[in-house]
């Protein structure tokens, strides 16, 4: 038997950006993401052979990223994007020529290459599948696919139960029609958890949420009844300690932000007795099914998460912020942590495979001693849980799916480790410790300020009106339904969730994108309530007006997701 198990637990996800704008916001996030990020992923995972026949990988791909990445708007859109950026490299070869910088010019090739192996990759080998791809790995069993509430809504501030149930069962429905499976589990966005207790909304003195202190059913309640069976968390909320968060190094309004709360922010004392290197379950065993936990290892985690010092900030690699135009190829390297763009170095591709080599031996080694530290204490053979963004491994960090690939099959060397997933792992070792957690979430501080501050709360009060009049909307139609009210309902469903998304109160408290995330909750919020005043008068005259209709069909045409949305979601 192996001494332990390591999975990276990767989660998957994009706002909703098809027909919401196209650059420097919008559809080209999803291109992106699709060239540098899912494309070299897949590729990483395909060339390993586990002896096992499993890899180390957990790997979220959220409902609405599948949702876009299925859509034949986006098939046609990446085609159109990737030549693009093989004709901009194109230029930008003749231009170093030119001028007579050789060395540029070779990297412009090398731009040109990467592009035409993305397209045809796309093309050819995945038929414009991607979602397939991911699907052909799990049922191999070289993967395990977990699924996300729809819209990656905030799940601890929404203001009602039956909003965090919608958004959780369409994450499993969505899943299933994807994936042809039903998943056995799910990130929570954020890592963001509450537990049962009697909540009060955070703007009930404005007259937004429950005007009083409400019983509210904790998120593992919730899970448990769609038969989902586990979940990731951060190390804090097990162990208590200093919450250290996964975002701050990368965003310096968040360090800012962070200074309006840190006063008031008080570690929870530290529980030496937990491990993060085993399961647990959380919830009431004599009421329902209780649901299992998996704990993020802080050790193997800021070895990736910190641009500063971790591996993504080796000078030798590609820089992610100096870019060339026309077509924003990237020349450069990281040169220094703390280097100016004006002082970033030319990059040398040739010196990165030494590096990645490297570096991937010492995660191998840093994942082997934390499981025999682990063995040795307990006689266990517990499991190293490293949960990251998909998008920080080709996105942010372009050498990341190179390392991944290297890590993976070094593990299935590893005499000591096995590459697993949380799934297979639960199924083997299953827990009977049963805990209790604390609210929280990933971000610096382990709380909610990243998602609820001054700069945000007004997207709140939208949310919550809407929320509101949805689960009217509901209980109206489950009493007196016809075709014309249920289809409008459907699409008030959907402007919700999209309103919903956690992105757009990250997107604005980051600065890193402001103005088209307040633009967005304001499209989504003003879909939602002329189509809820259509909803009133087709129940009060059993007709709206021709524009009425025109308004509708614009929305289901642009915001065309979830085919199985049901308004009896928001039903109690």
């Amino acid at each position: 038997m192996a001494k332990g198990y390591f999975t990276f637990v990767l989660h998957s996800h994009l706002p909703y950006v098809i027909s919401h704008g196209s650059w420097p916001h919008g559809m080209d996030w999803l291109n992106e993401a699709a060239a540098e990020t899912y494309l070299p992923l897949i590729d990483s995972f395909r060339k390993v052979d586990p002896a096992g026949g499993t890899l180390g990988v957990t790997i979220g791909l959220t409902p609405i990223l599948a949702e876009q990445l299925a859509d034949e708007r986006f098939k046609s859109s990446f085609i159109g994007y990737l030549d693009n950026k093989i004709s901009a490299a194109a230029e930008n070869k003749a231009e170093f020529e030119r001028i007579g910088d050789s060395h540029k010019a070779h990297l412009a090739d090398f731009w040109s290459g990467f592009y035409r192996q993305a397209r045809n990759r796309f093309t050819d080998e995945l038929d414009g599948d991607i979602i397939a791809a991911f699907r052909s790995l799990q049922q191999q069993g070289k993967i395990e696919i977990i699924t996300c509430a729809a819209t990656h809504g905030y799940l601890p501030l929404l203001s009602r139960d039956e909003c965090v149930k919608a958004q959780l069962a369409l994450g499993v429905s969505t899943y299933t029609r994807h994936f042809g499976t039903n998943p056995a589990g799910t990130w929570l966005p954020e890592c963001a958890y509450r537990p049962t207790y009697n909540w009060q909304s955070p703007l009930a003195e404005e007259g937004y949420g429950p005007a009083k202190p409400v019983k509210r059913k904790g998120i593992e309640q919730i899970l448990s009844t769609l038969g989902l069976k586990y979940f990731i968390i951060d190390s804090h909320m097990l162990k208590g300690g200093k919450a250290i968060g996964v975002y701050i190094d990368r965003f310096e309004a968040l360090q800012r932000l962070w200074k309006q709360f840190e006063g008031s922010y008080k570690p929870r004392p530290e529980d030496a007795e937990r491990t993060p290197y085993l399961p647990y379950l959380v919830g009431d065993p004599s009421h329902q099914e209780p649901v299992a936990f998996f704990t993020r290892d802080p050790k193997t985690g800021l070895q990736v998460w910190s641009g500063e010092w971790g591996y993504p900030g080796d000078g030798q690699y590609l820089d992610f912020h100096k870019k060339h135009f026309p077509g924003g190829h990237r020349y450069w390297r990281v040169t220094a942590a703390k280097a100016d763009l004006a002082d970033k170095l030319e990059y040398q591709p040739h010196l990165v495979p030494e590096i990645v080599e490297s570096q991937s031996s010492h995660y191998v080694e840093l994942i082997e001693s934390l499981i025999a530290g682990h063995r040795a204490a307990t006689d266990l053979p517990g499991m190293v849980t490293a949960p990251y963004d998909s998008e920080l491994f080709g996105h942010w960090w372009f050498e990341g799916p190179a390392w991944l690939g290297k890590v993976l099959a070094k593990l299935a060397a590893s005499e000591s480790v096995d590459g697993s997933s949380c799934g297979r792992f639960l199924e083997q070792f299953p827990p009977t410790d049963v805990v209790g957690l604390p609210e929280g979430s990933w971000g610096e501080g382990g709380f909610h300020y990243i998602w609820l501050n001054d700069w945000t709360k007004w997207t709140w009060r939208h949310v919550y009106q809407a929320e509101d009049k949805m689960c009217e909307v509901a209980l109206k139609l489950h009493q007196d339904s016809n075709e014309k009210l249920y289809r409008t309902a459907c699409q008030l469903g959907r402007e919700l969730l999209l309103l919903e998304s956690s992105d757009w109160q990250f997107l604005i408290s980051t600065w890193s994108a402001r103005d088209y995330a307040e633009a967005r909750v304001a499209k989504h919020w003003e879909n939602f309530e002329r189509l809820y005043q259509m909803f009133r008068a087709l129940e009060a005259d059993g007709e709206a007006s021709e524009a009425d209709w025109r308004f509708l069909e614009t929305c289901e045409q642009d915001d065309r997701v979830f085919a199985e949305i049901e308004p009896s979601l928001w039903l109690p």
